[in-house]
């Protein structure tokens, strides 16, 4: 038996592509699992391809636009963390010359605190399995008043939010209320969640929030708990779509609400 050649970066995003075929798949999946910190990275490529591929309209023979590739976005996340590290390393040295405890620095650096597209979707997550629960409190603003719904919310998150017409796809908005966001180092926002139904009472929720300034687009798709969940951000806002619908349906809602809180008629990309 041959030994295997050693496992480059092309293998790692042709893996997170689906790319390589099922022995060198074995390989990185071996080496994978002796370099845990690089598994927890390539499976957040994973989960930007899957929620590329579910939100943006790809032909057969198309491919997502350049800036938007898993490669790109690797990339500009391997560059900010290089050019993080050495003020996070700085910071270190002047924790440790002021006496802080080793036990707790090593607990920053082993465990990195969570993105706020993480906090953001467990943020989501959270209240869609709080409210879709609910009967008669189901929103705070119903759908009979949605121009009272829909400037409130404008008002409340600095940013234009209009409910996705999803009557394609058989569902009808329920209403919505406005809830808190938490980002990094706690800091609080405003948050929007429509709800919506459908016939068979199955409920899906939209949860919005302005975008940082600065922040560049940012796509994941996570499963938690058997409930889906879609995630992007523009300059404009985040938006997180939850539910538990079959696969291809929640893929399908999820695309029709990105396309059309982020996208004009013509498919280009919204700008403020």
């Amino acid at each position: 038996m041959n030994k295997s050649q050693p496992i480059t970066e092309a293998d790692l995003h042709a893996y997170a592509d689906g790319h390589v075929d099922e022995i060198r798949r074995s390989d990185v999946e071996a080496w994978l699992e002796a370099h845990p910190e690089r598994a927890a990275e390539i499976a957040g490529w994973v989960r930007q391809n899957e929620a590329i591929r579910a939100l943006f309209v790809v032909g057969a023979n198309e491919q997502p636009p350049t800036r938007l590739s898993p490669h790109a976005l690797a990339e500009a996340a391997r560059k900010q963390r290089t050019e993080t590290w050495p003020r996070l390393a700085a910071a270190a040295v002047v924790i440790l010359a002021m006496g802080g405890t080793l036990g707790w620095v090593s607990h920053g650096v082993i465990s990195p605190a969570p993105t706020d597209a993480d906090l953001l979707i467990d943020g989501a997550v959270a209240a869609h399995q709080l409210f879709v629960k609910e009967k008669r409190h189901a929103v705070e603003v119903a759908a009979v008043e949605e121009g009272h719904l829909v400037s409130w919310l404008s008002d409340r998150l600095q940013r234009p939010i209009t409910p996705p017409d999803l009557a394609a796809d058989g569902f009808t908005l329920v209403g919505g209320r406005l809830l808190p966001s938490y980002y990094e180092e706690g800091e609080s926002n405003a948050a929007a969640q429509l709800m919506y139904e459908n016939a068979a009472a199955e409920r899906i929720t939209v949860y919005i929030t302005a975008a940082h300034e600065g922040d560049k687009p940012t796509y994941s798709a996570v499963k938690e708990g058997g409930v889906d969940a879609f995630y992007w951000s523009d300059d404009r806002i985040t938006c997180t779509v939850v539910g538990t619908l079959a696969d291809a349906e929640m893929k399908a809602v999820a695309k029709k609400i990105y396309q059309q809180l982020t996208l004009r008629p013509d498919g280009e990309p919204t700008h403020t």
